[in-house]
């Protein structure tokens, strides 16, 4: 990938670059900055270190005196500054790389240890042009792609009217996407931009198909805002869209704030988790189309949460849970007997009651409004998923929300506020529905406890797998129920149940 060049006009944009590659680098991230006194290598550092720790009056002292400080911040940074520095090898007495290891190196003056650093390097090279400077940004290809991207969401805002805002890192989840919140520069009310690249294609795994596409994962932004529009029209407090890059995967959304689901402790307020019900039942009184226009030329169709995909997700138990369990693979036998039983019990849903489900509809994605009034109250994120399939889908996830511990009493009264809500609101099948939660809960939880362990295997998120126990004491709870029985006795025989499974 060819080098990087950009035009700075003034300190202004120097500093502007240093927040716009706080957003891009990642640990393991060596930075290298060339040029001569005043070229605005300190600038862009300052810069670079204020907005990861999200402080504009982040003290930065010169490292020149004491050749390396180190700021434990969101991803932790060492600043080196090697203009006194005698010979490279002393760069392993600083514990360079100890800190590569963990974090972020930025480096002044590297040509002081050129052998020494790695050969996987940024290499950022600063010069006086004019009445500013000029910047060439030089690594390897994955280093500039993830800098071209954040420098091309600096360009969606210029275009968009938003020259000078301030971008600040949000989150990322455990997919690619990842979020900012956004500050414009005349003081307005913040946005949230959401960094939605397109999937790049897995290798096949059935029917000449990757994972995204067998499981309905989003593949580009196109889902999200056809499922926004869908929500905003039917009076949901979704985000409404600012601006738009379909074909980058850039949106600019309305911020509805970070107040959530849990106490300041992280455990669930009860009021929040019934009026999370009470909307479910409203969503399912009313059918979805299958067909939204994005615009005159994109129609996005809702994809149903058929037997493929059910499977699919079912799969990452004996495909990943499985083997880290055990410490061996699933045997033929056990996988084809697991596949068996599930195919039979997703034959119990033709009778199924079906409407949009969200797909992930816990606490990490509702918003809490307190100042709204009524259901407007829950602002709805994280909806790009969105599939036509059994109800019972969505009361689950909020019912047993993965990533916190729900009581038994308040999982009792959100079932009875949901239910109660759609008896009223017309004919309701109560003891299909029964049936349906246990299944859709038994189907979300196989699928769960094999991404943890994904995640923590392939992706390198250990964290995720806290969850786990809680994961497994929501898998029983779904076994109880009779028709379940041929996946509870399978579990017992290979083991996934016993007082063991939840450590």
């Amino acid at each position: 990938m060819p080098a990087i060049e950009r035009t700075l006009s003034d300190e202004a944009a120097t500093i502007e670059l240093g927040e716009d590659l706080a957003l891009a680098l990642k640990a393991g991230d060596c930075v290298a900055l060339s040029g001569d006194l005043g070229a605005g290598k300190s600038t862009f550092a300052r810069a670079f270190l204020r907005a990861l720790a999200d402080d504009d009056g982040l003290e930065v002292p010169s490292p020149t005196f004491t050749l390396v400080q180190t700021y434990e911040l969101r991803i932790p940074v060492a600043h080196f500054d090697l203009y006194r520095l005698a010979d490279s090898s002393e760069l392993d007495e600083l514990g360079f790389d100890e800190a590569l290891s963990q974090g972020i190196c930025l480096v002044e003056w590297p040509e002081r240890a050129e052998g020494a650093l790695p050969a996987k390097r940024i290499m950022l090279t600063l010069a006086h042009e004019n009445d500013g400077r000029r910047v060439e940004i030089s690594g390897a290809e994955d280093q500039l792609q993830r800098i071209s991207r954040s420098l091309a969401i600096r360009d969606f805002l210029n275009n968009h009217g938003h020259c000078k805002a301030r971008r600040r890192h949000l989150s990322g989840d455990a997919s690619i996407r990842a979020y900012e919140r956004i500050y414009p520069a005349d003081g307005s009310v913040s946005r949230i931009l959401m960094d939605s690249p397109r999937h790049k294609p897995g290798p096949i795994l059935q029917d000449g198909k990757y994972y995204q596409q067998l499981a309905h994962i989003a593949e580009d932004v196109v889902p999200f805002v056809a499922i926004d529009q869908l929500l905003i029209a039917r009076g949901f407090a979704a985000p409404t869209i600012h601006a738009r890059d379909l074909d980058q995967g850039i949106l600019l959304i309305e911020d509805l704030g970070s107040e959530g689901v849990l106490d300041e402790a992280g455990q669930p307020i009860d009021a929040r988790y019934i009026e999370s019900a009470r909307l479910l039942a409203r969503l399912h009184s009313e059918q979805t189309p299958r067909e939204i226009r994005v615009d005159a030329t994109v129609v996005h169709r809702v994809p149903d949460f058929d037997r493929t995909t059910m499977k699919i997700e079912t799969r990452l138990l004996t495909d990943w849970y499985l083997p880290w369990k055990r410490g061996e693979p699933a045997s033929d036998d056990e996988k084809r007997e697991y596949s068996e039983i599930w195919d039979g019990l997703i034959d119990l849903l033709q009778t199924s009651e079906t409407n949009l489900l969200l797909r992930d509809f816990h606490s990490p994605n509702i918003i809490w409004r307190e100042e709204r009034r009524g259901l407007d109250r829950i602002g709805l994120i994280d909806f790009q998923d969105a599939m036509i399939g059994p109800t019972a889908y969505d009361v689950a996830s909020l019912v047993q929300d993965a990533r916190v511990t729900i009581s038994s009493s308040l999982a009792s009264r959100m079932m009875q506020t949901y239910l109660a809500e759609r008896h009223a609101s017309g004919i309701f099948d109560e003891a299909t529905f029964s049936r349906d939660w246990h299944l859709m809960s038994a189907q979300r939880n196989c699928k769960l406890v094999g991404i943890w362990v994904r995640l923590m295997q392939r992706d390198g998120k250990p964290g995720y797998m806290k969850h786990m126990p809680r994961t497994f004491a929501y898998l029983q709870a779904a076994l109880s129920h009779e028709s379940l029985k041929p996946l509870h006795d399978w579990c017992m025989k290979t083991g996934i149940l016993n007082s063991e499974s939840a450590n």
